[in-house]
């Protein structure tokens, strides 16, 4: 993945800080990205979502708005229908520059933003909101307490996510006229609504007038679990894999991760890990035609970018536990719905393992909870979690094994 920062003029003239993040080859399509209201282009849902697109052969281009993050002007002077001629700029610049965007994504206001945008942008084919509101004017809930004082003076100082903003009266006319259902209505592309039902800033209600507004096609996607910023990394990254297949399918072209070169090509039946020179731990892995990345957190020295090697092997033993799992209980015709394995590695010392062979030091522990939905009785979940240890995952780390290295040719 290769990024680039830079600025380009917004409308109202000033200098908006921009990102735009590409694949190694050349991308298959461009996004544009709106971040939440007073959010800024690096917040982390944002990173997670143009770097798993970019992963699909997908660029993205993300910028604050004016008066944001590290972008010229006085948010004081911004409003919705400022926001959404910024996206327009920023659409206009990724033309001139590269290729006009044909995805669209949208957090929070940003979503709204563009969805209104969306019918100035011929060459976009797909949008995507997280936690839109459907009435612009919400956002006028996060300062309710001081529209007296705006409408008397024209202006207030108002908290918003604990850091004070100037929110003048020409900001709560602007929201108060913007009608998104005809904008809805009359979008024309596809639309992937995404929403978490646990939203304590922007409804569930708001995601449900937004999608039957719009036309077919059409998807909504639950983000269980999750809150208004996705501030937690597995939500964020949920709602990024789903967004990317989602869009690679509404683009014209093959699914950029088929059509991507295979790295193991004629290296029957191997996994390929190959450092990027992007950060000091980040790791590119293919297997066959999938394209992962690997890395380490922040606090020893990676980027975050992706699960770490430990991480890669509980997702293994995870996934063979439900597939085993799965396999069986289908053979016996039991009502197993789904299966949620959650695990947790850590190393332990020896002499605090019941029935472990180790005199002394530490060795590795993988805690393993099994989550059985469906109407079982007891004895069948007593039988699953038998056969869960028998997933071939869970017998390959149990037993020696073997690992030859050599040095190859590159």
């Amino acid at each position: 993945m290769r990024s680039k920062r830079f600025t380009f003029a917004g409308s109202q003239g000033f200098a908006l800080a921009a990102r735009l993040d590409k694949p190694d080859d050349t991308p298959r399509a461009y996004a544009l990205f709106a971040h939440c209201f007073t959010c800024t282009k690096d917040i982390f849902a944002a990173s997670r979502i143009a770097q798993v697109l970019t992963q699909r052969g997908i660029a993205v281009l993300r910028f604050d708005f004016t008066g944001l993050g590290s972008s010229e002007g006085e948010f004081a002077n911004t409003n919705f229908t400022s926001n959404v001629q910024d996206l327009v700029r920023a659409a206009d610049h990724l033309r001139a520059t590269a290729n006009a965007p044909r995805i669209l994504i949208g957090h929070s206001l940003g979503g709204a933003a563009v969805l209104a945008a969306a019918r100035s942008l011929p060459e976009v084919q797909a949008v995507a909101t997280i936690g839109a509101p459907y009435d612009v004017g919400h956002v006028a809930a996060h300062f309710a307490d001081k529209l007296p004082e705006i409408a008397a003076n024209g202006q207030a100082e108002v908290q918003l996510v604990g850091r004070p903003f100037v929110i003048k009266q020409q900001f709560v006319n602007d929201i108060a006229v913007q009608r998104l259902h005809d904008h809805i209505a009359g979008l024309r592309r596809a639309l992937l609504v995404m929403h978490a039902p646990l939203d304590n800033v922007v409804g569930l209600d708001n995601a449900s007038q937004i999608f039957q507004a719009a036309k077919h096609p059409k998807s909504f996607l639950s983000l269980d679990r999750a809150d208004h910023l996705l501030s937690r990394r597995e939500d964020a990254e949920y709602a990024a894999g789903v967004l990317a297949a989602w869009a690679a399918n509404c683009l014209d072209e093959p699914d950029a991760a088929a059509a991507k070169p295979d790295r193991t090509a004629g290296i029957s039946g191997a996994v390929v890990v190959e450092e990027t020179s992007n950060g000091r731990f980040q790791q590119a892995v293919a297997i066959g035609p999938h394209h992962l990345v690997a890395d380490e957190p922040t606090s020893v020295g990676g980027t975050d970018t992706g699960p770490t090697p430990y991480d890669f092997l509980l997702a293994g033993l995870g996934a063979c536990t439900a597939m085993t799992v799965r396999l069986y209980a289908d053979r016996k015709g039991w009502p197993l719905e789904k299966t949620r394995v959650i695990l947790r590695h850590e190393k332990i010392h020896a002499t605090d393992c019941a029935g472990c062979e180790s005199g002394g030091g530490k060795i590795d522990q993988i805690e393993r909870e099994i989550v059985f939905y469906g109407s079982l009785d007891p004895a069948q979940r007593t039988k699953l979690l038998e056969i869960a240890d028998k997933c071939p995952v869970h017998r390959t780390l149990h037993a020696q094994v073997k690992v030859c290295t050599r040095e190859g040719q590159g």
